[in-house]
Parts: C-alpha cells; structure tokens; sequence
C-alpha cells in the first residue's frame, strides 16, 4: 500500500510540474506491477483526457483515456464515477450518443451524482434537445444545491433563448443568471470558467487590431493575428467566428466551415456561430447543409424571423415551394418590423404568383405587404402585376394609377400603363404612357421596344418603328427581343441579309436570355428565303 502511495505522489508531482508525459509513464510502469489496479487505470485515463484536452497537443489520446477508464469498470462494474468518466470522454470526443449512455448509468448507480446530471444536460443542449437539457440542468442543482453555478447558468440560457416574446422566459433567464452568481463562490469548476474567461480580457486589444486588419483589407495579417490568438486562447470563442469571417471573404469556405463548428462546439448556444455557419453553405452552394443548419437554429430559437426567411429563400432555391411557402408565413406571423415583414410579403406573393400560380393568394400577400408599407412603389408594381395575370385589367390600371399619385414620375409605372392600355387596344393612351415612361428615363429599352411594336404592328409605320428598336437596342445591346423586332421590321424594308443577321444576334442573345420562343426565330429566318 505504501509503494502504491509513494507511487501516487510521483504522479501528481509530475502532473503538477507540468510533465504529463513523464505522470502517464509512471502510471504504465504502476500497472506493469498490478495490471488489475482500478485507481491507476482512473489516474491513466485522468491522465491520457488531461493530454487530449491540452491545446499544445494535437487531440489523440481520447481513445486511449476511455480505454483505461473500461479497464478500470471491469474490476468496479458498479462505480458511478468511472461511467462518469467515461462518459465524459465520449462527450469530448464528440460521440454524443455513447456520452448519454454511460452518463445514464452513472445516474442510475448513483442517482444524487450531480456532477453526470450536468453533464448530461450539456449534451443534450449538444444536440439541441432542450427539454432534457433543462430536465437534467433541475436534476444537477438539486443533487448539488449550493455548488451547481454552471446548472443555474445553463438553464439561465435555455430560458434566454426561448424568451423572445415570451415575457415569463425572460424573467426565468435573469433569475436563473442571479442564482448562477450566488452559488458561483461554491462551485470551483464555474469559478475556474470564470477565471477562464476573464482571462480574455486581454486579447480584447488584438481583437480590435484585427477588426482593423479586416477594415482595410489586410486579411492575411488579420488571419495570422487570430490563429495566433486561438494558440494562446482556445476557448475564446469569437476568435473562431472572426477567424471563419476571414476564411470566407478569401474564399476557403471549409476552413471557415471548421472554425464556425468549432464555435459551436464549445458553445451549443451560440447563435452568431449558427448563423455565420449558415451563410457560409450558402456561398458554398451546399443547399443540405444550410438547410440543416437552419433547421437546428430553428430548434434552438424559433422565433427568429430572419432565420425562417433565409430558410425559406434557400427552400425556394432547392425547389421545395411548399416548405419555402410555410416559413415565409411564419416569418411574417412573428413581424418584428413592418419595413421588413413588407419585404417578406411582397417575396411570398412572388412565390404564389409564379410558382404556385395562386394568384389570389399573391394579391393577398401583396395587399398585406401594402397594409405594412403604403408608400412602397414596388408593391404597386407586383400587385398590378398580379391583376394582370389574373386578366383583371381595371383593377391593374388602378393600382397603377394610385402608384402614380405617389410617384407621377416612375418611368416603370408609365411603361406597366402602356402594355395594359395596348392590350385594352387603346393605342393613343398607350403611346402617351411609353412617351411618358421615356421622357423619365430615356435609357428606358423596354419603352423604346414596346412603342416600336405598336408603330410598326398596329399603326403600320415602318420608319419611326425602325428607330426605336434601334434606340432599344443602343440602351441595352443584350436585349434579344429589340434586335429581333429591328429584323422584322427590316426584313419589310426589303433588307433580307441585314435582317437575317440581326435574327442571328436575337437567336444568340436568347441563348442566354431566353426572352423569345426560339422556334419563333427560326420561322423568321427561314420565311426570309422561301
């Protein structure tokens, strides 16, 4: 017994020294001697976790520490502390699962271990359980009343992020924070992540040299800067976040990916993380991801709107109309601002309108958008729009009309008034709107193009029609649809060759564009030479 004490003291001198490697070769010379001993194979596994978690060593000996810790149960089956540690091993690893299953048969070989009820509250917040988490967060403060901080901290935070317009959550959050600093004197492991934590105090000096860096463009000093930080300061969470921003203005988007994960990891609650996580999919193109990144942000605050607009842009994108329908309604249900919930109003009657062709339901949407902004010019333009595909023409004319009162001068009004009065077969009023629409913006291509068509189709005047498809044409080159309105109207002038190229430029233009039937190009250029 004594040898095995004496034994003890050299392993906590080196440990205490700082000789982790030394302690850990003491321990395996121990066991050499008494391979059955349980307290050198704990003291092993203590040893082997202590070396994974420190930060100037790369992270493999895990799988070492649950080893000894296994050995160490097959002499104590029945010890609630080894499947403890155990289990915090597998929490470390990250093996979230097998954390919850030794945890759970430390609690029920010892049913006041409060130390295993945290931590099981920890890895259910992990994996975005909440309800358990705040069940086993209660379980830990009252096996260890006085000395569980971190349980009134973390249920603090689960009250927090649940309290957007839940008034009792809040409340729930600042009590549980002012019971967190009460019982913090008793309990030395918050005390020691407190110590931690004021500790960063002093990268706070870098972290504003780096936002500098960022500022003008310096992001490779700016990298150096944090990475360096990050070696000096492992648990400092927002230098992994700031470190992921710098990854994606350059490009790497995995190694931005790592960082914002990283973030996550040490913090499940971490909502700029989460959402800096998403957007780096997004710019990625990786649409599963940010979906599924989304969804869990959801799970853990669902009452952010901006999270469910963003989920459904990328639902829309992926083609899930639906899904991307039911998160836009529910981004509009929770309506924080009304400038913004407009914004979301007027995307929902897009959707429904060219997607879902409900054209009811667009206009609903876009009068509810009109309710929120009355004074927004685009919503007139899209409900009129609306009414127009619904064939309801006096109702477009009069939101149009409307518009006009709050904008006499918006050349897209004007032009949006010259298609409908021409399709209403009023061709003066329509030419007055597109003159109208041209005097407000004489880069106006569509106006050009669109009273060329009346000149040359309706009124029969070749000349003047000529002209303003070329006018079209000189304000925007890329418009397929005046180059082949120009050939039409050359080709009656007798120019078969000059019509035929300027057909072939309309048929290349629409390669791209995709403005005009290609089918309708080819009878045109075939009907030139037969």
């Amino acid at each position: 017994m004594s040898n095995t004490k004496q034994l003890e003291k050299k392993i906590n001198k080196e440990y205490k020294t700082g000789n982790v490697k030394h302690a850990i070769e003491l321990c395996q010379i121990g066991l050499q001697d008494d391979p059955s001993n349980a307290d050198l194979h704990i003291r092993l596994g203590d040893l082997y976790l202590a070396w994974h978690l420190d930060i100037y060593n790369s992270c493999r000996y895990i799988d070492e520490a649950i080893t000894e810790y296994q050995r160490a149960l097959e002499t104590c089956i029945d010890s609630a502390e080894i499947y403890f540690k155990i289990g915090q091993a597998h929490y470390y690893k990250g093996d979230l699962d097998k954390a919850i299953n030794y945890l759970d048969h430390a609690v029920s070989k010892d049913n006041k271990f409060g130390k295993a009820y945290y931590l099981l509250a920890e890895t259910y917040t992990k994996k975005a359980r909440f309800l358990e988490a705040e069940i086993y967060a209660k379980k830990a403060i009252k096996a260890m009343p006085l000395s569980c901080s971190r349980g009134h901290f973390l249920l603090a935070a689960l009250h927090n992020i649940s309290s957007a317009r839940n008034f009792k959550n809040a409340v729930l959050s600042k009590f549980e924070l002012l019971l967190s600093i009460l019982t913090l004197p008793f309990d030395g492991y918050a005390v020691a992540n407190v110590c931690k934590i004021l500790s960063y105090v002093r990268f706070l000096p870098l972290m504003f040299k780096g936002a500098f860096l960022v500022q003008i463009n310096r992001l490779d000093e700016a990298l150096e800067l944090y990475n360096s930080a990050i070696e000096k300061a492992p648990g400092f969470i927002p230098l992994y976040y700031l470190l992921g921003d710098i990854y994606r203005m350059l490009g790497q988007f995995d190694d931005a990916i790592t960082e914002y994960k990283m973030a996550i990891w040490l913090d499940s609650l971490n909502i700029p993380a989460y959402k800096h996580l998403c957007q780096a999919y997004e710019e990625q193109g990786d649409y599963d991801s940010a979906v599924e990144i989304y969804e869990k942000l959801i799970q853990i605050m669902p009452n952010m709107p901006d999270v469910h607009s963003n989920l459904a842009n990328i639902l829309y994108v992926k083609g899930d109309i639906d899904g991307a329908i039911s998160h836009f309604q529910t981004a509009v249900t929770l309506n924080p601002k009304k400038q913004w919930t407009s914004i979301v109003n007027q995307t929902l009657g897009f959707v429904y309108q060219e997607s879902k062709q409900d054209l009811d339901a667009a206009i609903s949407s876009y009068h509810s958008a009109y309710l929120q902004t009355p004074k927004d010019i685009g919503i007139y333009i899209n409900l009129g729009s609306a009414f127009y595909d619904k064939e309801d023409i006096n109702n477009a004319l009069q939101v149009y009309k409307n518009a006009l009162d709050l904008d006499p001068e918006n050349a897209q009004i004007h032009c949006n008034l010259g298609f409908l009065y021409w399709g209403r077969g009023d061709i003066d009023e329509a030419i007055k709107e597109y003159e109208l629409a041209i005097k407000y913006d004489n880069e106006y291509a569509i106006a050009y193009n669109n009273m060329g068509v009346i000149y040359f189709d309706d009124l029969g005047r070749v000349k003047e029609a000529k002209e303003l498809f070329t006018k079209s044409i000189e304000c925007n080159p890329n418009y397929a649809l005046a180059h082949f309105n120009l050939a039409r109207a050359v080709a009656i002038s007798g120019d078969k060759v000059e019509a035929a190229k300027l057909y072939q430029i309309a048929q290349d233009i629409n390669k791209i564009t995709n403005e005009i039937d290609p089918q309708d190009i080819l009878d045109k250029i075939n009907d030139l030479f037969n």
